[in-house]
């Protein structure tokens, strides 16, 4: 039986005392995966990514899986998967892709590559200044400044032209800072999912009373949608601009702009939560994708 792994990290591995509260989310991802991969003769292991190198021997495929705490070890956990592709075991997604999509930058390339982004403004250590200077150049009264490297909307902060950061604040790393889009709270954030540069499913995720965050740490919610043909073109146009080759798995995430069209919030490549409960095939779908990959 070939053997899959599954990287985790102590707040997403069942058993584990520092599970987050939204580790419910790697136990859906594992529960569809485990059947389907049974189907093709393979068994999942699930793996912190931070263990030594034994427990990766006899892996026939990795997948990158909910390693949720990379943000604040990128260096290691590059290392880490560049330790498993030099064992001669693949990798998906993989090395390479990873540290592209690893920091937030990607998006100003698959800008110039002709996807629909929201205007930007790249900073090293962006401070009150920067703020202030944003709303202006962005002709909005609201913004957000998020890391460049981060994951699940930490650390991110908002400011708005009433409510501006306090005079001395500055983000302690590269951060990226963009115009609040109204749409993610009136309408929510679309999330489509592929598998091997094929749709598979989309779902609509809105935030709690009072919050704009959509990510269900934060009491958001998520409902399954059925596109029309234009909004699955347009996801489809940003995973014809990743200048790789075509992921095992991608998560694109977009919400509406000001003139109803769909903008890329992000192209999740890394280690994104894939929705199994709105996508009921994306199990199967998956261990087709990665039947392939071991023949």
């Amino acid at each position: 039986m070939k053997q899959i792994g599954f990287l985790a990290c102590p707040g997403t591995l069942p058993g584990s005392p520092l599970r987050r509260a939204d580790a419910f989310e790697h136990d859906q991802q594992t529960g569809a995966l485990r059947p389907a991969l049974a189907q093709i003769d393979a068994e999942l292991v699930e793996i912190d990514w931070h263990e030594a190198d034994s427990a990766f021997a006899g892996l026939d495929l990795v997948l990158v899986g909910t390693p949720w705490d990379y943000q604040d070890e990128a260096d290691a956990f590059l290392a880490r998967l560049d330790a498993i592709e030099a064992s001669g075991v693949p990798l998906c997604n993989p090395a390479s892709l990873v540290r592209w999509n690893l920091d937030k930058h990607y998006l100003a390339e698959l800008a110039q590559a002709g996807a629909p982004t929201i205007p930007t403004l790249w900073l090293d250590t962006p401070d009150a200044e920067n703020v202030d200077a944003a709303f202006d150049m962005f002709d909005c009264d609201r913004v957000v400044v998020k890391r460049r490297v981060g994951a699940g909307a930490e650390g991110q902060e908002s400011f708005t032209r009433d409510a501006p950061p306090p005079a001395g604040w500055q983000m302690d790393r590269p951060a990226m800072v963009q115009p609040f889009l109204p749409a993610i709270v009136e309408e929510g954030e679309y999330s489509f999912i592929f598998v091997d540069g094929a749709f598979s499913h989309a779902l609509l995720k809105t935030a709690a009373k009072g919050d704009y965050r959509i990510q269900s740490l934060y009491g958001g919610q998520e409902v399954p949608v059925v596109p029309n043909d234009s909004d699955i073109a347009t996801a489809l146009g940003v995973i014809a601009a990743i200048p790789f080759t075509t992921p095992l798995y991608a998560r694109i995430d977009m919400v509406r702009g000001p003139q109803g069209a769909l903008l890329l919030m992000e192209a999740e490549l890394v280690e994104p939560y894939l929705y199994p409960e709105q996508g009921p095939e994306l199990g199967p779908r998956m261990a087709e994708a990665i039947a392939a990959r071991l023949r």
